[in-house]
């Protein structure tokens, strides 16, 4: 019942995303909520990771709308699945563990760079500006919207202002129900009600159908996939990359370990099957995955049950959709824009190591200037220069090895669903270092949830090294800690990550009290504070020699 719940709660999450993220693409409002449909379904049945929640999401939006723009909806269904068959092949060559080590300047470079260009699309539509055709240059797109200016509409401003508003202020009132949903709701009604004349989905797509297309094969020829080679390359490199990089905070927060090469096989499915419905590409969402963890979701039923709550909402309601003012939808595409930004980690990323902040700014400028595919291309040589370079300064050869191999292979009797967690006690586990984002992407799904819990524990015995990137993450995530009023205690702390907190002035912060060498005590400490009788240390305890050697340091 508790998939269920979480899975009806997702299903609503996400139908203003995919509405939003279909029409930013340039396509009509209904492939959005198909791919979601047919695509989220699949990422769930077949996907690596008990919780992911797949559908479209805004990394995607650049590159779909350029593929569009110049070969029309049957080259996006063709470069989609061309997509989803080198998703399978990097799945079944074992190359799931191998995308943890892209650096991070190149993650946050596109990343960044992708959120300007979305926010850039959305100023015409926010704005109400009359321009019939915008340009795809990022410089002449915004020469045109300072050439239009004129011609501004102050009731599509009014109204894309007002769903800015409830979206960033709804929050306070309730987690439960999205403040997208809430701001969708509430314009619609308000241009209806008082008979504004600003853009709808109608009047710029017309009728919405309310049903699942027939699955039908697109057409190819030989000269059109050579040109879709590096976009189908593109979209498969961005969607590995989201979707492992969501599967790994989920198992931090629910205490398990996915398939890697699994959840690429799963992907690579779902964007061969999904085109021929008419969707987009799909890949793991971190938003709506960490809802799902959240409301309780656990197994692969509630991404299913996602999956269906969006059909029934497009069957049932779907005639209602076509209401939606554009500025609204345009009102959600830049918070979504604000989110992917990541502007205080880019402006962290700026201190550091000169070859860090080169790989950045040249990613984030390719990206934003030129153009993702070559972006990309640039990001991956540079990652590869960057990989060698850095794989020869580290002599521990176990570390690496144990990083490649894939997550699922062996059973840990010491996983946190053997143990029994006290009410109002979170526990969140990382697995390896903190590599290319998954420390900020943590921070982040920490703030979706209803109630900060009394106690967190943050779980590191596979955490054998930590940089400044994990410290800063450590450091935030402590302040945060004090403003809820929520006690921080680490568990299975290695040595060089404790030396390196003693270093950083964290571990007097933190208090030795609240540093534990494995997750019973550190229960047994939860416990304590709850003012709850200890259990002591479980039966199926298994210590490693790196526990041991910790404990004893």
């Amino acid at each position: 019942m508790k998939d269920v719940v979480a899975g009806v709660m997702v299903g609503i999450v996400a139908l203003p995303l995919a509405i939003a993220f279909a029409i930013a693409s340039g396509v009509s409002p209904e492939k959005g909520l198909i791919s979601a449909v047919v695509g989220g379904f699949l990422v769930s049945f077949l996907g690596g990771s008990r919780v992911q929640i797949g559908g479209p999401t805004g990394a995607f939006i650049v590159i779909l709308y350029g593929i569009v723009q110049q070969y029309g909806i049957n080259g996006l269904m063709l470069a989609t699945i061309m997509s989803g068959i080198i998703l399978m092949i990097m799945g079944f060559a074992q190359f799931g563990s191998l995308i943890k080590f892209i650096p991070y300047p190149v993650i946050v470079g596109f990343t960044s760079g992708i959120a300007v260009i979305i926010f850039s699309s959305q100023i015409k539509d926010f704005l109400g500006l009359n321009i019939a055709h915008v340009p795809a240059d990022f410089i002449s797109k915004w020469t045109a919207y300072g050439r239009n200016l004129p011609t501004l509409d102050l009731l599509s401003l009014m109204i894309g202002m007002l769903a800015l508003l409830i979206i960033l202020f709804w929050p306070k009132i309730s987690r439960k129900i999205p403040g997208s949903l809430v701001a969708i709701i509430a314009t619609t009604l308000t241009v209806q009600y008082f008979h504004l004349h600003v853009a709808t989905i109608e009047s710029r797509f017309g009728e919405i159908p309310s049903m699942i297309p027939v699955p039908s094969l697109p057409f190819f020829d030989f000269a059109t996939i050579r040109q879709l080679i590096m976009p189908a390359t593109t979209i498969a490199l961005l969607g590995a990359i989201e979707a492992l990089l969501s599967a790994v905070v989920a198992d931090g927060m629910i205490g398990s370990r996915h398939k890697s090469n699994m959840e690429l096989i799963a992907q690579g499915a779902a964007n061969i099957i999904t085109p021929l419905f008419g969707g987009l590409p799909v890949t793991g969402a971190i938003a709506r995955t960490a809802t799902n963890v959240k409301n309780g979701g656990r197994t692969p039923v509630a991404g299913m049950i996602h999956a269906v709550t969006l059909l029934l909402i497009m069957l049932l309601f779907g005639k209602w959709a076509k209401l939606i003012p554009m500025p609204a939808l345009a009102a959600i595409l830049i918070i979504v824009a604000w989110n992917m930004s990541e502007i205080k980690v880019f402006r962290e990323l700026l201190k550091s190591p000169r070859s860090d902040v080169v790989v950045l700014l040249t990613t984030f400028s390719l990206t934003v200037v030129f153009d993702l595919t070559l972006a990309i291309e640039i990001g991956m040589l540079l990652s590869v220069v960057l990989f060698m370079q850095r794989m020869a300064q580290l002599s521990n050869v176990g570390v690496i090895t144990k990083d490649l191999k894939d997550s699922d292979e062996e059973e840990d009797p010491n996983t946190i669903v053997t143990r029994k967690v006290p009410d109002g006690v979170e526990v969140f586990e990382f697995n390896g270092p903190f590599f290319f984002g998954a420390a900020s992407k943590f921070r982040e799904a920490m703030h979706i949830v209803e109630k900060a819990p009394k106690i967190r524990i943050i779980r590191m015995r596979n955490v054998l090294s930590i940089d400044a990137t994990g410290l800063n993450l450590m450091k935030e995530l402590l302040k945060d800690c004090i403003k809820a009023e929520t006690r921080l205690i680490l568990s299975g702390v290695h040595a060089q990550p404790l030396f390196a907190l003693q270093q950083y002035g964290l571990y007097d912060e933190i208090g030795e009290e609240n540093i534990f060498g494995n997750i019973d005590d550190a229960l047994d400490h939860a416990r304590e504070i709850l003012g709850q009788p200890k259990l002591g240390r479980q039966p199926n305890f298994v210590p490693t020699v790196e526990r041991e050697k910790n404990m004893t340091s």
